[in-house]
């Protein structure tokens, strides 16, 4: 059913769960995992014009790298063979035209499940890639306050809205 997995990583450590679910699914479908971390540089579009940019980059960078590594980290637990991507640009976008691009089954993403005014304030990631991929999107809850391992599976078919 599946040969191919994206997971896209945050870096944070909620992510471990995700990357968890990921493996799993890859694991008994026999596909390949691929990670994928998006480097959001608009963000820093505000700083000062004497901030060096090649530092943050840099910087950038190596957050990217070790997010990337803690997917390697989990991901090593599993009989799955994992690629990993280091991507610039808007991340909701880049997550879809990467999984487009390359020819994805799957995309498995953790999400906060926030509604209201937070999911207004704050922006969801996962709920931008769901509205826009013509690629199934399985989110999987993450949060401080989940006790047991809840997985959504939001499917968006090609061409509905």
């Amino acid at each position: 059913m599946y040969d191919r997995i994206l997971v896209p990583t945050d870096g944070s450590a909620e992510t471990k769960r995700v990357v968890e679910h990921a493996a799993e699914l890859a694991e008994a479908h026999g596909a390949e995992l691929h990670a994928v971390y998006v480097i959001n540089s608009a963000t820093f579009a505000s700083l000062p014009m004497e901030t060096s940019w090649e530092g943050i980059s840099d910087m950038l960078e190596e957050e990217g790298e070790a997010a990337l590594e803690a997917v390697r980290r989990v991901a090593e637990h599993f009989d799955v063979s994992l690629t990993t991507h280091l991507a610039e640009g808007p991340p909701n976008k880049e997550i879809v035209r990467y999984a487009e691009r390359e020819g994805f089954d799957l995309i498995v993403m953790g999400t906060h499940g926030r509604g209201g005014i937070d999911r207004l304030l704050l922006g969801s990631v996962a709920e931008r890639v769901v509205r826009a991929s013509t690629i199934p999107v399985l989110t999987v809850r993450v949060g401080k306050n989940e006790t047991t391992p809840k997985a959504e599976s939001v499917e968006k078919a090609k061409g509905s809205s």
